[in-house]
């Protein structure tokens, strides 16, 4: 009973209620520059070729590493260190997104690319910051259930520029739709005014020390070979999981179901599994840790990719498409809240802003830029084989964990100061 007790107090903290407004704000401008963009397109008969390039927006996301020294060095004359960038990206970014409502794709494509790259680089930077917050405010106890709202927070979000700004776009103008999206980075504001500040850390004293000691410290407090290895590590974890995700949706239109089915069911119930994978993942790894944690999720994100296999063998069954998208969702939801709580664990306090870009950056190489050949593989071995070669993706990133995630050994603490010196905290530890 205490140990619930203590759960619940977690949850209910202002902290956690700040992090899950954080994660929806981070979530919101995903979809505008993506998903959403690119059906606002299509409708605009924009070319294909186009809509393709469009995917190169996201790059501020792969690369946020190379800026976010800047947010370690610097810190603004208004709500501290963290907090201060955040309200000040939060402001660019409602304008930026309200500024799509200007825009017309069929007649300056070039103004449209420019308008949504300076979202991705708002978006990206506000990521950076968010990552930082959230590794810096969080007890090592708390690292699960801050994953877990945080990520629910963001996946809110994208069910709002998902399936809701697709629903009124069949209402509205687009343009209303992005000053409504725009509207909503409000919540974002009064989110990082909620939020309280992490106990004073201080900062690297020049620019070069910002750019050179995030990196030296992390491969000397790991060792080169241990450091190597966590960076591959979180190369692979979730490749597995991103191969499948790359190709779904083009999978389910070949299988015969339709835009509404896959909106309705791919979109709408499965970012609810997701974000209910996403709470159960941060309980269950507020008990057994985050070293069991991504052995049991990462292997049952990798296990679920089997009922879309099964799934190409029955063809377009409904029944069975409901089971698979809330099984690999709800999977993929577990394995995410285990994945961004060890990479927090990676992470100085006094470096979090450029360690968990460089950590986060690699991820995204692996999501944006690993599962380029997915198409090609699909089509030449069939989407049954290339189901199995989806969980054969997953293996490597496992195949790693005995060397840095043994199941029966407590992880060495990160020195946390301005943390680690306080007297106690909500779970009772002195």
């Amino acid at each position: 009973m205490k140990t619930i007790s203590s759960l619940l107090q977690v949850f209910q903290s202002r902290k956690m209620a700040a992090l899950l407004l954080l994660g929806f704000s981070s979530g919101l401008p995903f979809f505008l520059t993506g998903n959403t963009l690119k059906a606002w397109m299509t409708v605009e008969k924009v070319d294909l070729t186009a809509i393709g390039l469009f995917s190169l927006v996201a790059v501020p996301y792969s690369f946020k590493f190379i800026w976010a020294p800047l947010l370690d060095r610097f810190t603004l004359p208004f709500l501290g260190r963290r907090r201060g960038w955040l309200i000040g990206i939060e402001v660019a970014l409602l304008i930026a997104i309200a500024f799509m409502a200007l825009q017309q794709p069929k007649q300056a494509l070039q103004l449209l690319a420019i308008n949504a790259v300076v979202i991705a680089f708002f978006s990206a930077t506000q990521d950076i910051v968010a990552d930082a917050y959230r590794t810096d405010v969080l007890h090592e106890l708390e690292m699960g259930a801050g994953a877990a709202v945080f990520v629910l927070g963001y996946r809110m979000a994208l069910l709002l520029t998902g399936s809701l700004a697709l629903i009124l776009a069949d209402r509205i103008p687009w343009s209303s739709v992005y000053l409504l999206m725009a509207a909503t980075m409000a919540i974002g504001i009064f989110g990082t005014l909620l939020a309280p500040e992490p106990k004073q850390i201080s900062p690297p004293q020049s620019l070069a020390d910002a750019v050179i000691l995030p990196f030296g410290e992390f491969f000397q407090r790991q060792g080169l070979l241990q450091a190597f290895l966590v960076l591959v590590f979180i190369l692979f974890y979730k490749l597995g999981d991103a191969f499948l995700s790359s190709m779904a949706t083009t999978f389910l239109l070949q299988t015969g179901f339709t835009l509404t089915d896959i909106g309705a069911i791919q979109t709408g119930m499965g970012l609810i599994a997701s974000i209910v994978g996403a709470l159960v993942g941060g309980v269950v790894l507020s008990k057994i840790g985050i070293n069991r944690s991504l052995w049991v999720f990462g292997i049952l994100q990798a296990v679920s990719n089997l009922a879309y296999f099964v799934l190409a063998q029955l063809g377009k069954n409904y029944q069975f498409l409901v089971l698979t998208i809330n099984v690999e969702n709800f999977c993929g939801g577990l394995g995410t809240t285990a994945f961004a709580a060890f990479m927090m664990s990676q992470c100085n306090p006094r470096f979090s802003a450029t360690q968990f870009a460089l950590l986060s950056s690699i991820m995204a190489v692996s999501r944006d830029i690993l599962v380029a050949p997915s198409g090609s593989l699909a089509k030449t071995t069939g989407w049954s084989m290339f189901f199995l070669i989806s969980i054969v993706a997953a293996l490597p990133g496992l195949f790693l964990l005995p060397f840095f995630a043994p199941w029966n050994q407590q992880p060495v603490a990160i020195s946390r100061p301005g943390l680690d010196d306080e007297e106690g905290d909500l779970w009772g530890r002195n």
